[in-house]
Parts: C-alpha cells; structure tokens; sequence
C-alpha cells in the first residue's frame, strides 16, 4: 500500500514540548513514532485536546519509558495490551506499538501481531481516524494519510478504510462507534453522516452485537446521551436496527395507531425531542447522564398501557408507574448499576407526570408539599425533565404550557419557603412515642407517624414538634394511647 504523504497546511498542532521530546528519543532508539487517531483528527476540527496517542514501529512501552526517564515523569505499563501510559505537563500520552489484526467469528477480540504504521492504519475504524503526524525529523508534522481521511473530515463522512462488512463483523462495537461519531462531532455548521454502504452494512451486522458484553454498548450508550443532540445517534441506531438489539423496549414506542380517525403521539419521535430538549437546557454544564437516562426511558410504559376509549380517544393511563416498574429490569439486562443511580432514573419516571398534573389541575399547597416530598432532593432535575416533555407541533399549545409550569415552579419556591418539605423529616420519632407512652416496637407507632405526616402534607398543621405533638397525642388517646405517669 502506497503512502499518501501531504504537508499540513496549519501550524500549531505539534507546538506542545513532548511531541519534540518523543521525537528525539525515538530517534535515539531507531524506531519511528507517529501521532494517530482522534487527535489529528479534533487538532482538523479546531478542537484538539489533552489525550495523546502515539504509535511506534517497534516497542510503545520501550518508547515510553525512554521518554518518562527524559522528562522524569512515571510510566504505566499494561503488558497485556502492550501499552504505556505517562502524563507530562497537563497531557497524557500513550504509547502503542504498530500492529495488525486477525479475528475469529465468535470474538472481538483480535489476534495481535506486531507491524507497520500502514497495517496500524489499516485496522483502524474510520478514515478520519487513521491520520497521522510524522515525528520523524526529516519530515516532522507530515500528515500521513493512506485512506483520505482529511477529505471525509472536510467532507463530514464517516465510512471505514477496509469493506464496511469486514470492519464491523470483526468488531461490532464499531457500528455503535460509527454513530455515536456523528452524533458527536456533527455541529449546526458541520454535520457528520455515515456513507450509505455502512449504514447497510450495519443492518446485515446488526446481528453481531451479541458477542459484545453489555458494559461495553452502554459506554457506547452513555456517550451517545451526553452529546449535544442525542437524538441523532439513536435514530441511527433505529435505521440500522441496532436499537432492536439494545432496547426493544424503546423500538416498541414507535409507531401511530388511528382509529376512528383519531391517533396519538409518535411516542419515539416525542421521547427523543425530550431528551435533546434535556440536553439544550444543560447547554454549557456538564450534562447529567442520568437525567438523560430518565428522559430517555420516561413513557417506557406507554406501548403496555395504550389503550383507546370511544369518545376520548387514545389514553396511557399508569404509563408512569408501570415504566417505573420497567427501569429495574431495563438496568439489569445492560448490566447498568443497580444502585442510587438505578434508583434516581426509575423515580424521575415515576414521578415525571405530577408537575404537569399540577398545571391542569390548579396548584394547591398540599399538592405541591407531597411532589416536594415524594422527589426530595431531585425536584429540581424532576423539574427540568417536565419541562422538557412539553413538546407539540402547535407552538401556541406549547408556549401556554410553558407558562403554566412557570407558575407552578413559583409555588413549589413558595411552599418550599414556608414549609421546608424537600428534606422532610418527621418532627415525630419513633423513639419519641415508644418513650412517651412507654410501649416497645409496634404497629401503633407506624400509625401515628403517618397520621402526623399526612397532617402535615395537608396542611392541617405545621412542620413543626410542637403542632405535631399536639396532634399525635390526641389521635393516641383515640386508640386508646396515654402518655405514661
């Protein structure tokens, strides 16, 4: 394979001190050292970053501890993938060896010999991630570029160097690869797409997936969330067939049924505006993965409860307690964690109807104190979910909606003021009531608590020790409960 070598036309890429330092040393050592992959690529883009890679025609974890020894900073080594890793002023580099790759049907695990910078290029994904930077002195910044990468980046494709079938059948996760790239680096000014012959490609592979272990789609997943417009990824992931084989449950959401000329919402359509809406609220802060999480999977519910009543029309009565009920199950078939973060997303669906109740049927006090307690600390992020499931075709609806939220975003500030119910605690304990009447653990204790707590979410009295004491005591001696002598 002939080397296509050019001349970049813009300085400034290899200005940090290492780059020099790795070129003297491999010139030291004999080897030839390259910069590959994303960060030519970003450095093309305007946006290069701290993340290094160097690949080496001969040993990257020789090569790395020379430049470690030269700078005095300490190495990792991982023998295992025959990589080395070192940070020198506020950068990270690692260190490879050049190879080429074989695969079994069964794996995406590949049999690894050692190579030549071409054969390194060859394995890798895409085009514009196979660019190179010469380290060597005789031509030091050369843009090294078998398969015309610079062209697809100026031209926004993403399309593979080898048969698209090839590339994706050794490893499939470079169909996830593929698309979660043009959802990230598409921009309002440039848009990325995925050639035609791998979008087909994908759908023949789409199969393949299965020898992926879960942990590694949904690193893929959560980095599809995260971008600017998550919403792309997953409708690519949907035209390929992909999403049939990572959630179903978000495939069945597509789809309008009419009858009687009456249909509902395109709920997959609607699901991810929500979740683009989720991210253009977060615009410029670090984006919450899971609120992109519940967002995503927030009217999962919806296709088991659909159900159409004459005269109404179409209702998804429960949509939000029964894909509560789903999120467990949807997290352990991922492999996703089954703790706070599992716990976060499956409340926020649950709970993701009840601001938008409160607009359509007028904000009460009590209302508001039970959404307050029911969601705690995670009212605000509840708050920017509903906000972003307001969505229709008809602006006027949409902006009446808003307003209506706003109003009841005031109250839930108002109450909060008054009433301190998002960290609610009952001012009644049960120790307090066991010393009180002089009784052990027991079923009247729990009855008393919730009879002081509901009093308080009503509004009947304030949260506080004295009012709540007052109360309890008197529903005590209607059980037939006194304090003792």
């Amino acid at each position: 394979m002939g080397r296509n070598v050019m001349q970049t036309i813009t300085e400034g890429y290899l200005d940090a001190p290492v780059f020099r330092i790795v070129s003297e040393v491999a010139k030291d050592l004999g080897v030839r050292a390259f910069v590959i992959g994303g960060y030519v690529r970003d450095c093309f883009l305007g946006r290069p970053g701290s993340d290094i890679d160097i690949v080496v025609e001969g040993s990257g974890i020789r090569l790395a501890e020379a430049v470690g020894k030269r700078v005095g900073s300490n190495v990792s080594v991982f023998k295992n993938f025959g990589t080395a890793m070192l940070h020198y002023k506020g950068v990270e580099v690692e260190f490879v060896g050049a190879r080429r790759e074989s695969y079994s049907h069964d794996s995406r695990k590949p049999i690894v010999e050692d190579g030549t910078l071409e054969e390194d290029q060859l394995r890798r994904d895409f085009t514009i991630n196979a660019m190179a930077f010469s380290l060597q002195e005789e031509d030091y910044g050369a843009l090294v570029d078998p398969f015309g990468g610079i062209r697809d980046l100026a031209d926004g494709i993403i399309r593979t160097p080898l048969d698209p079938d090839q590339t994706y059948s050794d490893d499939p996760l470079r169909m996830l690869r593929a698309i979660r790239f043009a959802s990230k680096l598409s921009t309002p000014e440039h848009s990325f797409r995925i050639v035609p012959e791998s979008l087909d490609s994908m759908r023949r592979n789409a199969s393949r997936l299965d020898i992926l272990s879960k942990e590694r789609i949904v690193e893929e997943l959560n980095k599809m969330l995260v971008s600017p417009r998550p919403s792309m990824a997953f409708r690519l992931m949907d035209e390929t067939t992909l999403l049939d084989h990572i959630l179903p449950q978000l495939s069945k959401l597509k789809g309008v049924e009419t009858v009687e000329g009456k249909g509902h919402k395109e709920n997959f359509s609607h699901t991810l505006q929500v979740v683009d809406n989720v991210a253009k609220e977060e615009a410029g802060s670090e984006p919450n993965l899971w609120l992109r999480w519940a967002a995503l999977l927030h009217d999962i519910g919806k296709p088991s409860t659909k159900k159409f009543v004459p005269g109404t029309g179409w209702t998804f009565y429960g949509h939000d307690i029964v894909g509560s009920r789903m999120v467990p199950k949807i997290f352990l078939s991922l492999k996703m964690p089954m703790n706070e973060k599992m716990k976060y997303v499956q409340k926020l669906v649950g709970l993701h109807l009840r601001p938008i109740a409160l607009v359509d049927d007028g904000v009460t006090d009590s209302a508001v104190r039970r959404l307050l307690f029911d969601a705690g600390d995670d009212i605000d992020d509840l708050m920017v979910l509903c906000k972003a499931d307001i969505t229709s075709k008809n602006p006027a609806k949409v902006e009446r909606l808003k307003k209506n939220f706003e109003l009841v975003k005031e109250k839930i500030v108002e109450v909060e003021a008054k009433d301190a119910i998002r960290n609610f605690k009952n001012p009644i304990t049960g120790d307090y009531i066991m010393d009180l009447f002089g009784i052990g653990p027991c079923n009247t204790i729990g009855i008393l608590k919730e009879y002081v707590k509901e009093a308080i979410l009503d509004g009947k009295i304030g949260n506080n020790f004295e009012e709540a004491d007052s109360l309890m005591r008197e529903k005590a001696a209607a059980l037939g409960l006194f304090p003792k002598p």
